[in-house]
């Protein structure tokens, strides 16, 4: 196909006030942070506090891949050690009946090329996932927007039931349609799930989406199987430490390649790319062994030591769009206060040795 769109730097577009937008999102986010952990006694991450499981497998590259497919990464066939956090998207510890966005989140070891950052001297590259191909609040004013409710919620008495009814007194309904959206998640098992970048990164010489799919039958059999987790606050820790017991997991790791501006924006993250203009493409494969997907010492590691950013990124995935260029500032807040607040300091793995049994 020869009509995928070329990486250029014009590409990104910053949006009006972005600068402002962006600072008030990040104070915001601060607040909250401070206020969860006065609660707690411990700080936790702003999004994806709740982990349900710390795994480590492999990245294959097989290959060659097509021209299009071989861009940065994925250039040459190879391996690479992977960590892999599931987690569930609200930036507290709460039970798995809440409604959320489930989070696959990859580290890939031993990545060479320049880093995107200047003080990133690890040699990792991060892919940030979630069940879903799009996310709600998908620019920086919309995410302004849903931050600033989820502040009201954390200040609120009655949480974000109370939040929720005082909207509904004074409607706003671009804000009302992003939380029916969110509310609205499943609770199917994780390990059936295909997971989105939602955002763009750059894809060597392209633009790409990045997903993740079962593959293997074990985990392919798990798709859309309901979970009661009403009555099991910790349901998908239980489920994915029971199944890495037993079995061993294989997905695919996706590229979906842009190929117009018009139809498969940038700068907007909740518009879905039409998966009929440009399918996804397999470019790896992720092989899981069988583990103990959750001992003390693994979650510890998991939860207090590592640190996943979409920043973590050599340059030839650079995040693309506003949504990632507000998550530069305000993970890198949270990993900051997470990490200094709880005494432990951040540091990236060089070896997959450091992932505890």
């Amino acid at each position: 196909m020869s009509n995928y769109l070329k990486y250029a730097d014009s590409l990104e577009v910053a949006q009006m006030d972005e600068d402002a937008l962006s600072h008030q999102i990040a104070e915001s986010m601060a607040r909250v942070g401070h206020a969860v952990c006065s609660r707690h006694g411990h700080a936790m991450r702003n999004a994806h506090a709740r982990s349900h499981g710390i795994l480590k497998g492999e990245l294959v590259i097989d290959g060659p891949l097509p021209t299009h497919l071989a861009q940065g990464l994925f250039s040459q066939p190879g391996r690479y050690p992977v960590v892999i956090r599931l987690s569930s998207s609200p930036g507290e510890t709460g039970p798995d009946s809440q409604p959320a966005a489930r989070g696959f989140a990859i580290k890939v070891l031993g990545v060479a090329g320049n880093k995107v950052l200047p003080d990133d001297s690890g040699h990792t590259q991060d892919f940030l996932l979630v069940n879903s191909p799009s996310i709600a609040f998908g620019d920086v004013r919309s995410y302004q927007c849903m931050q600033d409710f989820l502040e009201r919620a954390e200040l609120d008495p009655d949480g974000m039931a109370g939040a929720a009814a005082k909207l509904k007194r004074t409607p706003d309904p671009k804000l009302e349609s992003m939380l029916t959206e969110v509310q609205h998640a499943n609770s199917n098992h994780i390990l059936g799930e295909t997971f989105y970048s939602m955002a763009a990164v750059r894809f060597g010489e392209y633009v790409a989406k990045i997903s993740v799919a079962p593959a293997s039958n074990e985990v392919r059999a798990l798709t859309g199987t309901p979970v009661d987790t009403l009555h099991r606050p910790s349901a998908f820790r239980d489920l994915v430490v029971d199944f890495f017991r037993q079995h061993g997991a294989e997905y695919d790791l996706r590229a979906q390649l842009c190929t117009d501006l018009a139809h498969m924006p940038i700068e907007d993250a909740a518009v879905v790319w039409d998966e009929k203009s440009s399918p996804q493409q397999v470019i790896a494969r992720i092989v899981i062994p069988r583990q103990e997907a959750y001992s003390p010492a693994r979650q510890a590691y998991g939860d207090e030591v590592l640190s996943f950013s979409p920043w973590h990124a050599i340059e030839a995935h650079r995040p693309l769009g506003s949504i990632m260029r507000i998550r530069r500032t305000v993970y890198e807040q949270s990993s900051l206060f997470r990490h200094t607040t709880n005494g432990e300091p951040r540091r990236e793995p060089e070896d997959i040795s450091e992932l505890p049994d």
